[in-house]
């Protein structure tokens, strides 16, 4: 009988000893468990390296928390996609798996289907009127979030504003840790948002590649890709300020010298603050720092990247850029209307190609579908990952301050490594120490060796090399999210079963964005590194971050080991006219900085032409 190709069950993964201890860290229910051992060995399982490449701390789990019932519910339970159901996730080793829960029973599936028919039409139709409605409901709770008040101490003796004329009622210690409960019930709602009609843009988009296969066989992934390209949507507008800022900078020369100078961007805005037309610049900036330079410096998921508002070295080092290429007659904003128009060329020229009037009608409503709802992809990501989450990160650290200034831990960002469940005991023993009075103490030794050893579990998890899959893989990988959006096909997952040829010199992945170029290549395996990028290189990484914009009008191609024909590397690289390879698994492993690759977006091959030396 031949051996079954699996990967190991949870219980069977080894982890090192430094690691010991690390399911404290996160809440039972997201953690592999005996009681429902049955169900989840009926699953494949594959760690998401898409959202959490890197060792989770556990306070940043609170977006996978909200996503894992939002995504779920809004297919399940709220438009209906007929055969899907959710994504369920699961922490192991301190890296998160998920798994599409299995298909329905056939019953649920005609249910599902009445009411799909029903609600997705609606969307359509009315989506220019949802998305100003969604878009005001979530401005509002972004401020909402703002707005809420992280007491700066706990006051000797409350104030007499508070007693007189009529006595408050509570204290500090209830509004830290009412302040907290409802950051958190914000986040959920949030991300309640996030996927109101996320599934349907993606549903919109494997529609509209269905129908264009069966009408058009043959036609090349990269074909239909352009066909959806020329968005244009929030997630673009910090690279549009950027450009216009510095070309505001160059028209000013004062402003475009003081830009160019490779000193920190501190010491620039002091600069700047000396000239009339700096500080005529400095204004401009300040315009329109909120919202749109509240984008993450990565991927917008954990705490310790930060955003623009908060490193300003990162946009001002773009700037630095754009200001240089400026002068020497180069273009740095987007071709928008370029893609546009190859995109209606190409759609005019395949409609010519159908005969039948149903087969155009067809065709024409999945074109229309997919244009119409698909930008939601690229604003929601910007509003939710972004903006908002610098909020929140900005409220949490507030928080920290609070812990470290009574004594409950050293570190602000300390609090990061306590999940959302334990924060409110560390804050709940602060404001009952204060509220016992003098001499009362709180339990920080226990907090402070927990955070301590915390952080030493999350360096050896950083070091140990996760599974890239748990359990029986389907023998044919086909659910539709988890190939196009996370790249997980049945070649990657038998590849991972045997191990890839780190020897090879040509790599094969989704053809993502069409296009032939070579040039050196610039591997940027942590997301702080992405500043190192030159122009003329080809950016090679696990994957791209949403707010890397700016550096894909410098670079000739983007590759990398994850993510589908629908994630956003290859959204970027569309609507930047850049060939692109996603999905290769092993791009970062076999490429090194330096070495001469020939990218071919339309096959999905890249080609090591020539090694760097040494």
């Amino acid at each position: 009988m031949a051996e079954e190709k699996k990967f190991p069950y949870a219980e069977e993964v080894k982890f090192p000893p430094a690691m010991a201890g690390w399911e404290e860290m996160y809440p039972p229910h997201r953690l592999f468990s005996k009681d429902r051992d049955d169900w989840e060995k009926r699953h494949f399982w594959y760690q998401d390296k898409i959202h959490d490449p890197e060792a989770l701390y556990p306070l940043d789990d609170i977006f996978n928390e909200a996503w894992q019932i939002s995504l779920s519910q809004y297919t399940t339970r709220v438009f209906c996609i007929p055969p899907a159901q959710g994504v369920q996730q699961r922490m192991l080793g301190c890296y998160m798996y998920i798994s599409a829960v299995e298909p329905p029973p056939p019953e649920v599936i005609g249910e599902k289907a009445e009411v799909f028919g029903k609600r997705l039409p609606y969307v359509l139709q009315n989506y220019d009127m949802l998305w100003q409605k969604w878009l005001e409901k979530f401005q509002t709770l972004g401020r909402d979030m703002q707005n809420v008040k992280v007491p700066e101490e706990l006051p000797k003796y409350v104030p007499d504003e508070d007693i007189f004329p009529v006595t408050k009622g509570y204290t500090p210690a209830y509004e830290v840790m009412a302040a907290f409960n409802t950051l958190v019930n914000q986040i959920f709602l949030g991300w309640q948002y996030h996927f109101e009609y996320l599934n349907l843009a993606y549903l919109a988009y494997l529609m509209f590649v269905d129908t264009a296969k069966k009408l058009f066989p043959g036609i090349k992934d990269g074909a239909v890709m352009k066909m959806v390209a020329g968005v244009d949507a929030a997630m673009f507008r910090p690279d549009e300020e950027l450009c216009r800022l510095s070309r505001l900078a160059v028209a000013q020369r004062p402003v475009g010298d003081i830009l160019k100078k490779n000193i920190s961007a501190d010491e620039k805005m002091k600069e700047l603050q000396g000239t009339q037309e700096g500080r005529a610049w400095l204004e401009e900036l300040e315009k329109i720092k909120d919202p749109w330079f509240f984008v993450s410096c990565a991927s917008g998921w954990f705490h310790y990247e930060g955003s623009w508002v908060n490193k300003p070295d990162v946009p001002f080092s773009y700037m630095q850029s754009y200001v240089e290429r400026l002068e020497k007659g180069e273009k740095i904003e987007r071709s928008l209307k370029a893609i546009e128009k190859e995109r209606e060329g190409l759609v005019e020229e395949y409609k010519k190609l159908i005969m039948a009037e149903d087969d155009r009608k067809s065709f024409e409503d999945a074109y229309n579908a997919v244009r119409t709802i698909y930008q939601f992809t690229e604003n929601h990501i910007f509003w939710v990952e972004n903006w908002f989450h610098t909020i929140w990160f900005d409220k949490v650290r507030k928080f920290g301050n609070l812990l470290v200034k009574y004594n409950v831990l050293k570190k602000t960002d300390d609090i990061f490594l306590f999940n959302r469940f334990e924060v409110p005991m560390l804050l709940e023993d602060m404001v009952t120490a204060w509220a016992l009075g003098v001499g009362a103490p709180t339990r920080s030794k226990y907090w402070m060796e927990k955070a301590e050893k915390r952080e030493k579990i999350l360096a050896a998890a950083r070091e140990w090399a996760p599974v890239p899959g748990l359990g029986v893989p389907p023998e044919e990988v086909s659910e539709p999210f988890t190939v196009m959006l996370w790249g997980i096909t049945s070649d990657k997952v038998e590849e991972w079963l045997k191990g890839a040829d780190l020897s090879a010199n040509e790599i094969k992945g989704f053809a993502s964005s069409s296009g032939v170029v070579e040039g050196p290549a610039r591997v940027i395996k942590l997301s702080q590194n992405i500043v190192e990028l030159k122009p003329g290189e080809i950016l090679v990484c696990p994957s791209t971050n949403p707010s890397w914009a700016p550096v894909f009008t410098k670079i000739k191609a983007a590759v990398t080991d994850i993510g589908g024909l629908t994630c956003h590397a290859s959204i970027v690289s569309r609507e930047y006219g850049l060939p692109s390879v996603t999905g290769t698994g092993v791009a970062t492993s076999i490429i090194k900085t330096g070495d001469i690759l020939r990218v071919d977006g339309g096959n999905g091959i890249v080609t090591i032409v020539k090694r760097a030396c040494g």
